[in-house]
């Protein structure tokens, strides 16, 4: 077993610190807000707030109850619909005036109260059911609702004053509000009195939270995954690891396993339980120590597996269980669970915040990607781990995922607080849910707070339609970004500009919310946008382009400069790139959620809008090119490929831009060298240090052969060689000898199965696959029919592609002699064919024959 690579230092050291800043920032009654939720025993929403230890529950006592909206009098509920008074859960009638944004006018609803959520929504005889198309604001979860009318920020301190919850005020300093507030005094009213609300969010302090991280071992036969719903085989180690330097793990002790050789380095305590009911009681003891708990797949595997093993198994009563299942969640009873391994998927994040540097979403490489670690790589199976080998395995993992939200001083703990502050989310959801949660609850709070009615997504539809302009893609509703023809071959030294927050920008400053789009103000008709039939108001500023607007200037103008501020500490530095991470992530996927269908808040005009503002800026932007003799190779979206520019034109073009255009470029990379195809988003770029940039590449797969693995890793290396133009012809050379040695290989069976071999999760028990058979169940099948193994749901299937009637055999079943050579080779062209297409190769011209099918033969 290989010691594993430290990256942080010591929890303890790190806790000692942080509690001294905390000391700063939090005084006695001060609790930081991390959620809020629903008591279904008392009929009462609860907040959870946080000390600088533990969770203290905060239940309303104002009486606020859940509700919607309805267009309906009073008097034409009660005739129309008698069936709402007289519903179970019907508390009362209020009448309330909200503005309707679409129209600009105040209008007098109903408000229709209940005693429960589920009596507005979430069961079959719901009172929104009744009142179907007369019913608004129906589907917003109870909690968030709750933080909307109170006007709660998850994320920021609060007092409790008589009673109630009571914001706890930081001020700016003078001098630095008053910077800030400078560079925006030419915008509207609106925008500077939203400034103060918004700057509050990144400049109240963000405090150390108390977190224990953990993860479990189940014994399981061989390469089959233990199903966490039946939970039918024994916990066996449990590890935690604490950022008050808190290290433990908890072993199930079993017959016939050794105590196993001391790992040097390894001086975590070991505490051994011969009853497993035992294990998982002081398991349950330890949680309920922390306000915060992180696991990675916690929702999926972990939580739920000690739950239903606890419930299932040992008839442990649920009342004894800290953990609460939900529909694919699993939440803490006293705490906060924040699953890692759902906040890393969310492709905002992926994407956003940590730049693609992770392509796949697993404990190992994420750490890999981002602590420079991973998990330690077994030579035997966990169930046959001694002793100390399991404790070192598994507390490995817990110190992974605690690692994960303390590397970079904490950048992950602190951009989850900045997350919820801007979305106003509960800690709970935002790390589980995705951009388009985060948007919708952010607007439905802006609406709340100033009094807007919030509508519903087939009003907005109904009055401002679909998009007028028409998409060029099959299943698309609008004609989408530009793309120009890129011109083919091999450059170097090739710049790419990229527009920050291209989309974002059009919004802004285009005006662009579902209320301002074609407005009803007779005089705004003349305000026609460029490339478009659509006009957008004149009278008030867009809540969409108000908001989306504010954060993105203050990232471009404040938060994103100062973060590289070399005049500043490295404390300072570090917060202003946390917030600039954060607004970067919100920012950048606002358009996307505009454009999303399912949106609530979707607007087919703003979608349409918004992409012919990004194709003019794009337009402008190459004739604005040309005018200086840049060539532009290439362009897509919101960047343009430019040959060989000196550093004097690009200033120009991002001058021209800034003043323009009025949105900002940047210089995004900086390319040794690329190579074009003729098709569109396909090119290869190689970095001055050798990094390898292929657009569309996906990474590779973790259900792809191990042959096909290497072959591209070999391929990436070749790549890399390039220097000078002189290069390529020998590069080609080697690609050609590294493709004809792998079809040789193929060819003469020199793979072995292990080489050839698909790997594949069995999600499902093989009965319940009918509709369709995926290849990895089929092989399955092969499996259980001709052997005694009993094949469950979690198995993993290794399997290779053969001549045979299914087209699969499980690698136990197959020999050489049966793999489907030519399904084979086809793999290998898919892995290189978008390298060649970009430097204008075939596999023809590489191995000097005239096809593959005739090699082959």
């Amino acid at each position: 077993m290989n010691s594993p690579k430290k990256t942080n230092k010591d929890g303890k050291k790190t806790s000692e610190l942080t509690n001294k800043q905390n000391e700063s920032i939090i005084s006695e009654g001060d609790y930081l807000l991390l959620s809020v939720s629903y008591d279904g025993r008392n009929s009462k929403a609860v907040a959870n707030l946080y000390d600088q230890k533990n969770i203290r529950k905060h239940y309303d006592n104002s009486g606020h109850l859940p509700y919607l909206i309805s267009n309906l009098t009073t008097d034409e509920i009660q005739d129309r619909y008698p069936k709402v008074y007289k519903h179970e859960g019907f508390e009362k009638f209020e009448k309330v005036r909200l503005e309707n944004l679409i129209v600009d006018k105040q209008i007098e609803m109903t408000k229709v109260i209940a005693k429960d959520p589920l009596s507005i929504g979430g069961k079959v005889n719901s009172i929104r059911e009744v009142l179907r198309n007369n019913s608004w604001e129906d589907r917003i979860r109870y909690h968030n609702c709750y933080i909307f009318d109170k006007g709660l920020i998850p994320g920021l301190f609060y007092n409790e004053v008589n009673g109630n919850l009571v914001k706890k005020e930081f001020q700016i300093p003078e001098e630095l509000k008053k910077q800030i507030t400078n560079l925006f005094s030419a915008e509207s009213d609106e925008f500077k009195n939203t400034l103060p609300k918004i700057l509050e969010l990144f400049f109240t302090p963000i405090p150390h939270i108390e977190r224990l991280a953990l993860d479990i071992e189940v014994e399981a036969p061989e390469n089959r995954i233990p199903d966490p719903n039946e939970a039918q085989q024994p916990v066996i180690c449990i590890s935690f690891a604490a950022t008050d330097g808190f290290k433990k793990v908890l072993i199930l002790e079993r017959e016939g396993i050794e105590e196993g050789e001391k790992i040097e380095g390894f001086n975590v305590e070991i505490q051994k339980f011969k009853e497993e009911k035992e294990l998982l009681e002081e398991i349950f003891n330890i949680i309920n120590n922390y306000a915060v708990t992180l696991t990675f797949n916690g929702d999926n595997f972990d939580l739920k597996y000690l739950y239903n093993r606890a419930n299932k198994i040992f008839k442990i009563r649920k009342d004894e269980i800290p953990i609460f299942l939900g529909r694919e969640i699993a939440l803490l009873k006293k705490g906060i669970h924040v699953d890692l391994y759902k906040f890393f998927h969310n492709r905002a994040i992926q994407l956003s915040a940590f730049s693609n540097k992770y392509r796949r979403v697993s404990l190992d490489e994420v750490s890999k990607a981002l602590l420079n670690s991973q998990k330690i790589e077994l030579d035997k199976f966990i169930s046959d781990l001694s002793y100390n080998e399991l404790a070192y395995y598994c507390f490995h993992d817990s110190e992974l995922t605690l690692d994960l939200t303390q590397f970079n001083n904490n950048l992950v703990m602190d951009l989850i607080i900045l997350l919820m502050r801007i979305s106003k989310l509960s800690m709970e959801d935002v790390t589980r849910q995705g951009i388009s949660s985060w948007l919708k609850n952010l607007f439905y709070f802006e609406h709340r707070q100033r009094g807007y009615l919030i509508p519903n997504p087939e009003y907005i539809l109904s009055i401002k339609g679909e998009a007028k302009s028409r998409a060029i893609s099959k299943g698309k509703k609008y004609l989408g970004a530009i793309v120009i023809e890129p011109t083919p071959g091999v450059f170097f030294n090739v710049v790419v500009l990229d527009f920050a927050s291209l989309y974002p920008s059009v919004i802004q400053r285009n005006n662009l919310s579902y209320e301002t789009i074609n407005c009803p103000h007779k005089e705004c008709k003349t305000n026609i946008l460029p490339n478009t039939k659509y006009w957008v108001c004149t009278r008030k500023t867009g809540l969409s382009a108000l908001i989306i607007g504010l954060l993105k200037e203050l990232r471009v103008k404040w938060f994103k400069l100062k973060a590289k501020d070399k005049s500043l500490s490295p404390e300072e530095r570090n917060m202003y790139d946390v917030i600039q991470f954060a607004l970067k992530v919100i920012v950048n996927a606002a358009y996307g959620v505009f454009g999303f269908a399912n949106f609530p808040l979707y607007c087919p005009p703003v979608a349409d809008a918004t992409t012919a503002g990004g194709r003019f800026a794009i337009e402008q932007t190459i004739k604005k090119a040309k005018e200086l003799n840049v060539e532009v190779l290439y362009g897509d979206t919101d960047s343009v490929f430019l040959y060989n520019p000196t550093k004097e034109q690009i200033d120009e073009l991002i001058k021209w831009s800034s003043k323009e255009l009025e949105i900002e470029l940047d210089v995004e990379k900086n390319f040794r060298w690329v190579a074009l195809s003729d098709r569109k988003k396909n090119y290869l770029g190689v970095y001055p240090n050798g990094a390898v940039d292929i657009k569309g590449l996906t990474g590779k797969k973790s259900h792809t052969p191990m042959f096909l693995q290497k072959l591209f890793f070999d391929l990436i290396t070749i790549l890399s060689e390039v220097e000078k133009k002189e290069d390529i012809e020998p590069v080609k050379e080697k690609i050609k000898k590294l493709v004809k040695n792998s079809l040789t290989k193929l060819k003469k069976k020199l793979y072995s199965l292990e080489d050839l071999a698909f790997r594949m999760v069995l999600t499902r028990s093989l009965e319940k696959y009918k509709k369709t058979t995926p290849q990895h169940v089929k092989a399955a099948k092969q499996l259980q029919d001709s052997t005694d193994i009993k094949i469950q749901a979690g198995d993993v299937i290794f399997f290779v592609k053969t001549r045979t009637s299914d087209g699969v055999k499980p690698i136990q079943l197959a020999r050489l002699t049966d793999i489907d050579t030519k399904k084979y080779k086809q793999a290998i062209e898919s892995t290189f064919d978008q390298v060649l297409d970009a430097l204008g190769i075939s596999f023809e011209e590489l191995t000097g024959i005239r096809t593959l099918d005739f090699f082959m033969k």
